[in-house]
């Protein structure tokens, strides 16, 4: 599967660390996620966090796959302001979802979040997650150019929850 290019890579997650500041607005944890056709440019859905067990990402998965065939979405890509859960992970490899780009890490959160109630962090990086399964699933993240950007969202947000 070709890779989305870098400029297309950052802009694409500039859009889900929108949607995540505008689930945030409505009272949501800052987590956002974007589906991206196989042409890398047309957006088919966005995805804010809803609750804890809602997750930007699950919930768009799930949307997804009653809208796209499983054919269609291995070429897709997911993109998510943050590495996916273990949840949201399978979610993925479940839809058939071929990639996946992040652009911080869950190690990097959990530094942000501390031990806050409201995110009890679970340290399995997605590529795990993944790597259990029988499909090759292609990973990218961090990403460098976007990392700062992310994170300041989600220093905002974390140390008003405290």
């Amino acid at each position: 599967m070709p890779k989305p290019t870098a400029n297309r890579t950052i802009e694409h997650l500039r859009h889900a660390n929108q949607i995540a500041i505008r689930a945030q607005r409505f009272g949501h944890h800052p987590f956002g996620a974007i589906l991206v056709a196989p042409d890398h440019q047309t957006v088919l859905l966005t995805q804010g966090n809803v609750d804890t067990v809602n997750h930007a990402e699950s919930v768009l998965v799930r949307t997804a796959v009653t809208n796209f065939s499983a054919q269609y979405l291995w070429d897709c890509t997911l993109y998510t302001t943050i590495e996916p859960c273990a949840m949201c992970a399978a979610t993925q490899y479940w839809a058939n979802i071929g990639q996946l780009v992040y652009g911080l890490d869950e190690a990097r959160l959990l530094e942000i979040t501390g031990n806050n109630a409201e995110n009890p962090t679970l340290n399995l990086p997605c590529r795990e997650v993944f790597g259990r399964g029988q499909k090759q699933m292609t990973v990218i993240g961090p990403v460098a150019e976007v990392e700062a950007e992310i994170a300041a969202v989600h220093q905002r947000f974390w140390q008003t929850v405290r």
